[in-house]
């Protein structure tokens, strides 16, 4: 997808029409992800961007800061470069303020409109598990299939504890083991104590089996979707 620059609002040309020109070329391309069902990385994207716009809007100063700086000397002791912002008059801020109001509602749209399809998306698809679950899952075996199809896609999934500076949350890794194929020998319950006797590590893994109705692209939205239904399961 054609991506965003992260300060496409203050880069180039400060001009209300030239950044409408950019910004609808971005959600064009953005809407042809979504029609073809192609969550991901647009949607993430486009909060990540609505999120930075929230804040310019509220706040002048984080508008100027993320304007580009000259470089006024080297330190060549600390290695590094000596900055001053640049000169930003009331009319170029005027412009960027204009461009901040017209994008919001665009981002806003196309965000909802992206949920919309994600939560239909997750509505139609189920999670089970596979054999007995132990009481340790943070660690196991996730399995995709989708109807019309015998094509069973098998990740190793571990659950792994994030923190930044704020918070501190869950999130699932995920490393493709292999792709089988469903049949009457070969069934859910199978394709498991195969992977157990392969992957001796894991004695009595927690092994889920994802479905979805509807075939939709693997990696922008069977993957993310999966991930988060997984994290739900195991939490």
């Amino acid at each position: 997808m054609k991506t965003l620059s992260e300060n496409w609002i203050t880069e180039g040309w400060i001009d209300f029409e030239y950044k409408k020109y950019v910004l609808l070329a971005y959600l064009k391309d953005v809407n042809h992800d979504f029609k073809n069902v192609k969550l991901y990385p647009p949607l993430a994207d486009l909060i990540h961007h609505y999120g930075r716009l929230r804040q310019f809007a509220e706040n002048k100063e984080q508008l100027k800061a993320a304007f580009p700086k000259l470089i006024t000397s080297a330190d060549m002791e600390q290695l590094k470069f000596n900055y001053k912002p640049l000169h930003i008059d009331d009319e170029t801020m005027q412009q960027l303020e204009e461009i901040v109001q017209y994008a919001l509602p665009k981002f806003k749209d196309r965000i909802e409109e992206g949920k919309r399809i994600y939560d239909f998306l997750e509505g139609e698809m189920s999670i089970e598990p596979v054999g007995i679950c132990p009481i340790y899952q943070k660690e196991g075996y996730m399995m995709l299939s989708q109807e019309k199809t015998k094509d069973i896609l098998i990740y190793r999934y571990q659950v792994n504890l994030f923190q930044n500076s704020v918070d501190r949350y869950k999130g699932i890794m995920l490393q493709f083991i292999k792709n089988v194929r469903l049949s009457l020998v070969n069934t859910f319950e199978q394709i498991k104590m195969n992977l157990v006797k392969e992957y001796k590590e894991l004695p009595n893994p927690a092994t889920y089996r994802i479905h979805s109705k509807f075939h939709v692209p693997i990696q922008e939205s069977l993957i993310p979707i999966s991930k988060r239904l997984l994290l739900k399961s195991v939490e």
